[in-house]
């Protein structure tokens, strides 16, 4: 299950809780309830956060393909990406584990910001998206590429 999804479920049945305990018994009665709610809601907002900041990293997207006979588990794929504060260099990391294994393979892309956006500040797409297949395809390949 996805950790992310299971905290975010319960801090908003806490606020649906608090909603639904103040129409049935207006502010003064429901003020113990209301604080014991929201007070849960933000810890779990900090839990969230620390989640997403240890657990996940820098991980922007985690995709699953399945195996198309579905006897096979599925393949997963992870992109992180980063871009430190100042610093012109684009890093794209992606990695990829076969039939659901907990080792995969990985590699990374670093590139100029400059090289997939033009001189309005437009992102160019097509470029991103074909150094992105390139490092996926090495990746399918068993092909370490820096």
């Amino acid at each position: 299950m996805d950790g992310r999804l299971a905290i975010c479920t319960v801090a908003v049945a806490f606020s649906a809780f608090a909603l639904v305990w103040d129409l049935l018994h207006p502010f003064p009665a429901s003020r113990f309830v209301l604080f014991i709610c929201s007070a849960s809601y933000f810890v779990l907002m900090g839990v969230l956060t620390l989640y997403t900041s240890i657990r996940e990293k820098s991980c922007c997207y985690v995709g699953r393909r399945k195996d198309p006979t579905g006897l096979d588990p599925d393949d997963v794929w992870l992109l992180s990406s980063n871009i430190r504060k100042f610093e012109p260099t684009y890093h794209l990391s992606v990695e990829y584990r076969p039939g659901g294994q907990s080792e995969g393979r990985h590699a990374t892309l670093s590139k100029s910001v400059s090289e997939y956006f033009d001189e309005t500040g437009t992102l160019d797409g097509d470029k991103l998206w074909s150094d992105l297949q390139r490092l996926a395809v090495s990746l399918q390949d068993g092909k370490k590429k820096q």
